[in-house]
């Protein structure tokens, strides 16, 4: 088992954010209340004092991020990300262990950077339970929509059983070794892993489900905002 007592850092990708939502600017440096949305996503992370460092995936000669006001705090630093999440985190890990003298006994919590309304509340829950499991989990809520499996042609094939599933939010917190070897493999197999829970699911780890606020809402839509924006307000 690994302690959490160790190093516990923060993965934000950023680099493979394609969406522009009609604007010149990637969704992540959008206005959203005032200032950025990542600014927004970081500052929450750096409100929970456990978190050592928060280390921002990019792309290459990304001049937005400059402009942010996270890129001058200093417990955040940025690395170069990939084309890909998985590969943007397995990125921000190799900067862990290269350039920040991290170890793999270290943990890591990976968390979208167009999420901007995580609660301090569901954060220090999730490190909770980490560091008395001893044990990765996810962030996540139950589906309460009557959930529809389609064909090819978009007709219903069936209904799938909703009590059963859930939506996998973030942030996702795993052992920084642990999370590393399981990205390396389904690098390795060609796997495109949508999440750090599903490359972790692959090598045959068990992962708990936390539950959290729907409000860990992602930015996807232009009516996004104004919903993000409402919950930042409450």
């Amino acid at each position: 088992m690994h302690s959490i007592a160790n190093h516990l850092w923060a993965v934000v990708p950023a680099a493979g954010i394609g969406l522009r939502m009609g604007t010149e600017l990637p969704k992540q440096y959008l206005e959203l209340a005032g200032k950025s949305v990542i600014d927004h996503t970081i500052s929450m992370l750096l409100a929970e004092s456990r978190i050592d460092h928060v280390l921002v995936g990019i792309k290459s000669n990304d001049a937005d991020w400059l402009q942010t006001e996270a890129h001058h705090h200093p417990r955040v630093a940025h690395f170069v990300g990939g084309q890909e999440r998985a590969e943007t985190v397995l990125n921000g890990i190799e900067a862990i262990l290269c350039d920040h003298n991290g170890s793999q006994d270290d943990w890591v919590l990976v968390h979208d950077a167009v999420r901007p309304c995580l609660s301090l509340f569901d954060l220090s829950k999730l490190i909770d339970f980490c560091m008395t499991s001893h044990r990765g989990a996810i962030l996540g809520c139950p589906v309460v929509d009557t959930i529809k499996r389609v064909d090819a042609q978009t007709e219903v094939a069936s209904t799938e059983d909703r009590s059963v599933l859930w939506r996998a939010l973030t942030p996702q917190l795993f052992n920084l070794g642990a999370l590393k070897e399981a990205l390396e493999a389904g690098a390795a197999r060609g796997i495109h892993c949508t999440d750090e829970s599903q490359a972790m699911e692959r090598l045959g780890h068990s992962v708990p489900m936390i539950a959290a606020n729907p409000s860990n809402m992602k930015i996807t839509e232009p009516a996004d905002l104004r919903l993000a924006e409402f919950y930042l307000r409450s």
